[in-house]
């Protein structure tokens, strides 16, 4: 029985192989250049400036009251001009001071070069011994530090 089976086996990848070869000896049909060309890319705008293209009322500070959860406060962080959506402008807007930092050539790009040389000098502003190599305490340095929160005065 098991030699039975393993010759059906044998008999269905021979066939499944001989149609895949006579798939691929197919002429193929001429297909024109333009069907391989990339899309042409989508046009950017430029990021902002700061908060000048803000408009409208600010959302509320840390201490204050407001009826609204943490979602809609997040939402309107990111929602510059307070229309109700969030365009590609206004959720970079909070990484270009960030961008900025890294960007030392002020082309509006990042190289992988100026990212390298940032990441470089990072770990090595960390890499306190200067072995090469960071510790769970050395890696600890690289944490973005993040501000402390008020305590609540209920």
């Amino acid at each position: 029985m098991g030699r039975f089976l393993a010759g059906t086996m044998a008999a269905l990848l021979l066939v499944a192989s001989g149609l895949f070869w006579w798939q691929g000896r197919a002429p193929n049909a001429a297909t024109p250049a333009a069907a391989f060309a990339p899309p042409p890319p989508a046009a950017i705008e430029p990021l902002p400036e700061g908060d000048a293209d803000a408009v409208g009322d600010a959302p509320p500070m840390p201490g204050e009251a407001s009826p609204q959860n943490r979602e809609q406060r997040r939402f309107a962080r990111y929602d510059r001009n307070r229309d109700g959506v969030i365009t590609r402008v206004e959720m970079m807007g909070s990484r270009t001071k960030a961008f900025k930092a890294l960007d030392k050539d002020n082309d509006n790009l990042l190289s992988f070069e100026e990212w390298a040389v940032a990441t470089a000098d990072r770990f090595g502003a960390a890499d306190g011994n200067g072995d090469g190599k960071l510790t769970p305490e050395e890696f600890a340095k690289t944490a973005p530090v993040r501000k402390p929160q008020a305590k609540c005065r209920c």
